[in-house]
């Protein structure tokens, strides 16, 4: 059996790993602290091809036939 390309397939949104800087702005932008960000965890398949530790955050761009796309925000968690 085929072995999927999990990161190219079309029903995984596209997944970016926040910079150090881009981290801290998004934070403070919405007076929120890590803790309070909804987690993904480290294992994630769709993480596999990043190179991520406890406290990363992920944006997750997903497309969507209401409002075209659609941003979340993930922090990655062992």
């Amino acid at each position: 059996m085929e072995e999927i390309n999990i990161e190219r397939h079309v029903l995984v949104p596209e997944h970016i790993k926040l910079t150090k800087e881009e981290k801290e702005e998004l934070l403070k932008k919405f007076n929120i602290s890590f803790k309070q960000i909804p987690s993904i965890l480290k294992s994630d398949k769709a993480l596999k091809n990043f190179d991520v530790k406890h406290g990363d955050i992920i944006k997750i761009i997903r497309n969507s036939p209401v409002i075209g796309k659609s941003i979340a925000y993930r922090g990655v968690k062992e």
